[in-house]
């Protein structure tokens, strides 16, 4: 996506290999070990169940550890950016910011982040996608998870 500029319409990640091919994989594989098992029970049909259910577990948690990483150093980013780019009044109401308004900030660009960052807190926004819509000056992230 590095070649195509990022924006609210189109800054959300999808790996095609991932979402698209193993994702449906182990959707299937669940699905035809659930009937297997209805179909003759058995110890291995127990296993085979138990081993799909622990590949669709795996999937799932494998992303959002990866979005939880990820998140954690968004937070520390704008953190620091907050440090540099807000003005006094505002530095001490740094650590009031969640992290789901960090994630939302993020694409803010340095000129328009220090309005943002007060009219988030005045107005107690605190979900990321309505903070993402306010930004007009959109910096792209073409580096995440």
């Amino acid at each position: 996506m590095a070649d195509q500029q990022q924006n609210f319409a189109n800054h959300v990640r999808f790996v095609p290999p991932y979402h698209y091919v193993a994702g449906p994989i182990f959707l299937v594989n669940l699905g035809w070990t659930t009937y297997g098992l209805f179909s003759g029970f058995s110890f291995e049909s127990v296993l085979n169940l138990l081993v799909a259910l622990a590949l669709v577990i795996l999937f799932l948690f494998a992303r959002l550890f990866a979005l939880k990483a990820q998140d954690r150093v968004i937070r520390l980013e704008m953190r620091l950016r907050m440090r540099e780019l807000l003005p006094d009044d505002l530095q001490g109401r740094i650590n009031n910011f969640t992290p789901t308004q960090m994630v939302g900030l993020r694409f803010a660009s340095d000129a328009e982040l220090p309005e943002l960052a007060r009219k988030i807190l005045e107005d107690d926004i605190s979900a990321a996608t309505p903070i993402k819509k306010l930004v007009t000056d959109w910096q792209g992230d073409y580096h995440r998870v």
